[in-house]
């Protein structure tokens, strides 16, 4: 992998690690517990992670894998709930899948090379030029979602990633 790329994806594990890492511990009934008023929980915001960001991004746009290509289209589903019957392990597993799946299409990429597939009808003015850019999107986007599920585990039980509290002497 190029080393501008192994920087991206450095701190792209950071922020996966730090999300996995703020929800062990909690119970099945906490990870299914919406806890803000817009109603997701924290199983739901995995489930969206796995499937809208992981998946869409890597194999979706990077590599336009067609199991994954084909979805990205006006009106496609957004991921923020777990299927009936899907249990809390399967949806940590299917992360981590998304996850592998998302290294090996990040293996084989460069920086400047242009998305193998983009889904103008979603966003048909705005585009990432390469997989720079998308890298450096990502890693944005999961930072921002392991900041939300620091505030619901803070508010479940007072635990924080970084372990207490961050202002105390």
């Amino acid at each position: 992998m190029n080393a501008e790329l192994d920087a991206l994806k450095c701190a792209l594990d950071r922020q996966r690690e730090h999300v996995v890492g703020i929800l062990e511990g909690l119970s099945a009934d906490d990870l299914r517990r919406p806890v803000l008023p817009s109603g997701w929980s924290c199983l739901e915001l995995l489930r969206h992670l796995t499937l809208d960001v992981e998946r869409f991004w890597f194999p979706g746009v990077i590599a336009g894998e067609p199991d994954v290509a084909c979805r990205l289209t006006a009106g496609a589903e957004a991921h923020w709930y777990v299927p009936e019957g899907m249990s809390v392990e399967e949806v940590f597993a299917d992360y981590r899948a998304a996850i592998a799946r998302a290294d090996a299409v990040l293996a084989a990429a460069e920086p400047e090379q242009e998305p193998a597939a983009w889904p103008v009808d979603i966003w048909p003015t705005w585009r990432l030029p390469d997989v720079r850019h998308i890298l450096i999107h990502v890693v944005t986007e999961v930072a921002c979602h392991s900041g939300h599920l620091d505030a619901v585990r803070e508010l479940i039980d007072g635990r924080t990633w970084l372990g207490g509290n961050p202002y105390a002497g």
